[in-house]
């Protein structure tokens, strides 16, 4: 594809960068954006600057926030005693919007994948044992993808949690094999979360 403007070719390359964009949306993107007034173009920037800039993680649940310590983290009205473990932000806001949790979280960051090179030491698996050291965490809900890479990761954390006094339940199979959570309707994610099961070492007890 040849481009009539080095800036556009510029521009068409970082926006091909995003997940699922090839060159052809990304040139579509562009010229989108060619058409906008310059405040339009400065304020749409400046908002991709603040994301670089100040958004975080938190320092509790990995999680994004504007603060060292997330929103939920931060609210004493949350049952800190129960933990959701999430693969990524996107399944945390899935399970907020069924308004049917009241808990805490924790960002894995990921699942374990051979295939794709990731493995518990890319995961956000120590912070979560020494939050459960604290003694304060009564349940950690594994929350994963019903994937054969969520299914290994859940045993996974089975066994590195088993030695600490706290129970381990993983979301009701309402979630579809094979699907991500964050595609998964509010409905049933909510009665998934509210209706979890035991679980024990690959095998959810009824």
């Amino acid at each position: 594809m040849n481009l009539p403007s080095q800036i556009l070719e510029q521009a068409v390359e970082e926006f091909s960068k995003l997940p699922g964009v090839g060159r052809k949306t990304a040139l579509r993107y562009a010229l989108y954006l060619l058409k906008k007034n310059p405040d339009e173009l400065r304020k749409w920037s400046n908002v991709i600057l603040r994301l670089a800039e100040e958004i975080h993680y938190c320092e509790v649940c990995y999680a994004v926030s504007e603060r060292s310590k997330c929103e939920i983290c931060s609210n004493p009205s949350r049952d800190h005693s129960t933990i959701c473990l999430v693969e990524d932000i996107r399944d945390l806001i899935a399970i907020e919007n069924t308004m049917q949790y009241r808990g805490a979280y924790h960002v894995l960051g990921g699942i374990i994948s051979p295939v794709n090179g990731i493995g518990p030491v890319d995961l956000n698996i120590e912070p979560l044992l020494k939050r459960v050291e604290g003694n304060t965490v009564k349940e950690v809900i594994l929350a994963l993808p019903s994937t054969m890479e969520g299914d290994t990761t859940n045993f996974y954390l089975h066994k590195k949690l088993k030695p600490f006094p706290v129970s381990v339940s993983a979301i009701a199979r309402g979630v579809p094999v094979g699907d991500e959570l964050e595609y998964t309707d509010e409905v049933t994610l909510g009665q998934s979360i509210r209706m979890r099961i035991p679980y024990e070492g690959g095998v959810m007890r009824k």
